[in-house]
C-alpha cells in the first residue's frame, strides 16, 4: 500500500434536477461562495484554476486543476490535478428519482511535506476531514440549488 495515495468517492444526492447541479460543478470560481473548504480560487485561463482548499485541520492545499473532460450530455467532469495533490477528480452527474446523484470520485498523491511526515498516524484523521468537507460541500451546493 502507498501510504501517499487516497482514494476517495462521495455521493451527493440532490433535489435539483441534473443540468442545474452540472451547471453549478462546472463553475469552479464559483466554489468558494457554497464550498466553505474552497477558500479561494484563482482562474488561469478557461480550462486551468488555483484553488486553495482548507478544511477542519489547520494546513491549506493548493492545487492546480486543469480540465481533463467536460461532457454535459455524459453528465462528466473531470480534472487533473497538480500541487500539494497530484492526480485527478472526476464529477458524475445522473438523474436519481425525482432529483440527481452527483458522484465525486478521486485519485491523488499527497505532496505536502508535513502530510507525508504524517502519512501513517494521521491518515484516519485525513480522511475523516476530507469526509467532513465533502459533507459540507453537499449541503452548501444543496442550498445554492434551493435558492436558484
Amino acid at each position: 500500500m502507498d501510504l501517499h495515495r487516497y482514494r476517495f468517492r462521495s455521493l451527493w444526492p440532490l433535489s435539483a434536477p441534473p443540468a442545474a447541479v452540472y451547471a453549478e460543478l462546472e463553475r469552479v470560481e464559483d466554489y468558494p461562495r457554497w464550498w466553505p473548504q474552497v477558500r479561494e480560487v484563482a482562474r488561469v485561463d478557461g480550462t486551468t484554476a488555483v484553488l486553495r482548499i482548507r478544511s477542519l485541520l489547520p494546513y491549506d492545499l493548493t492545487v492546480t486543476v486543469r480540465e481533463a473532460r467536460r461532457d454535459p450530455r455524459a453528465g462528466v467532469l473531470e480534472t487533473a490535478m497538480t500541487g500539494d495533490l497530484d492526480g485527478w477528480a472526476r464529477w458524475t452527474v445522473t438523474a436519481h428519482g425525482s432529483g440527481t446523484l452527483a458522484r465525486y470520485d478521486q485519485l491523488v498523491y499527497v505532496n505536502k511535506p508535513l502530510l507525508r511526515r504524517l502519512a501513517v498516524p494521521g491518515r484516519p484523521v485525513f480522511r475523516l476531514n476530507h469526509r467532513l468537507m465533502m459533507r459540507a460541500g453537499r449541503r452548501g451546493l444543496a442550498l445554492r440549488l434551493a435558492a436558484v
